[in-house]
């Protein structure tokens, strides 16, 4: 099942990630004007119909001598995607091991445990305002759907590229974190690197 989500994001099969995305796009645009019961409700007759003359389609090439009378789904129907117990409980317990994890964080970041990790956080939804106020969560969340389907490509056709301007990225988010942690700490200048410590000045 991963294999075919992976095959999907990194278009080995270009007619079939085109419909899916094209779908996934156009029913979350749907969504700015139609309830979710009347997109849900309406797709699925749109696809159960079309199955439907599909199936019947097919009996009548069949009945006509003019086909092999297979199941035009066969291999959608043959697709496996039970869990056997064990894997039931290993998604599970992976599940609720998350769920405490980030309910953990989220109890240290809101009662303080650590004062610089907390004041991040506090930066970081005073910025999600903001952006509560450019766009909606719906709207995210067809960004979040055209860059699943684009940036991994993008990143394994401009990986070197992508690595670099990365790696200079993080370089300048840390030199602010150690200014951001001085500050917090009280302003004082960073520990000298040279072997022997910082050199006397010279009068």
């Amino acid at each position: 099942m991963a294999s075919k989500v992976m095959d999907l994001v990194y278009w080995k099969d270009t007619e079939r990630t085109g419909m899916v995305l094209t779908g996934l796009v156009v029913g979350l645009l749907s969504l700015f004007q139609l309830s979710i019961i009347t997109v849900v409700s309406t797709v699925s007759l749109a696809i159960i119909c079309f199955t439907i003359s599909v199936r019947v389609y097919y009996q009548g090439l069949y009945i006509l001598s003019c086909g092999d009378g297979e199941h035009p789904f066969k291999s959608y129907l043959d697709l496996d995607i039970s869990f056997s117990g064990e894997e039931a409980d290993l998604y599970a317990q992976k599940a609720i091991v998350m769920a405490m994890s980030a309910a953990d964080s989220l109890k240290g970041l809101f009662f303080v445990t650590n004062l610089l990790e907390s004041i991040k956080f506090l930066v970081l939804m005073y910025l999600v305002t903001y952006l509560g106020e450019l766009c909606n969560g719906l709207t995210l969340l067809i960004i979040g759907v055209i860059a699943l389907f684009s940036l991994p490509l993008f990143y394994r056709q401009r990986q070197d590229q992508v690595d670099i301007s990365f790696a200079k990225m993080l370089a300048q988010i840390e030199n602010v974190k150690d200014t951001f942690q001085r500050l917090v700490q009280g302003g004082d200048p960073p520990s000298d690197p040279t072997p022997g410590g910082p050199k006397p000045q010279i009068q």
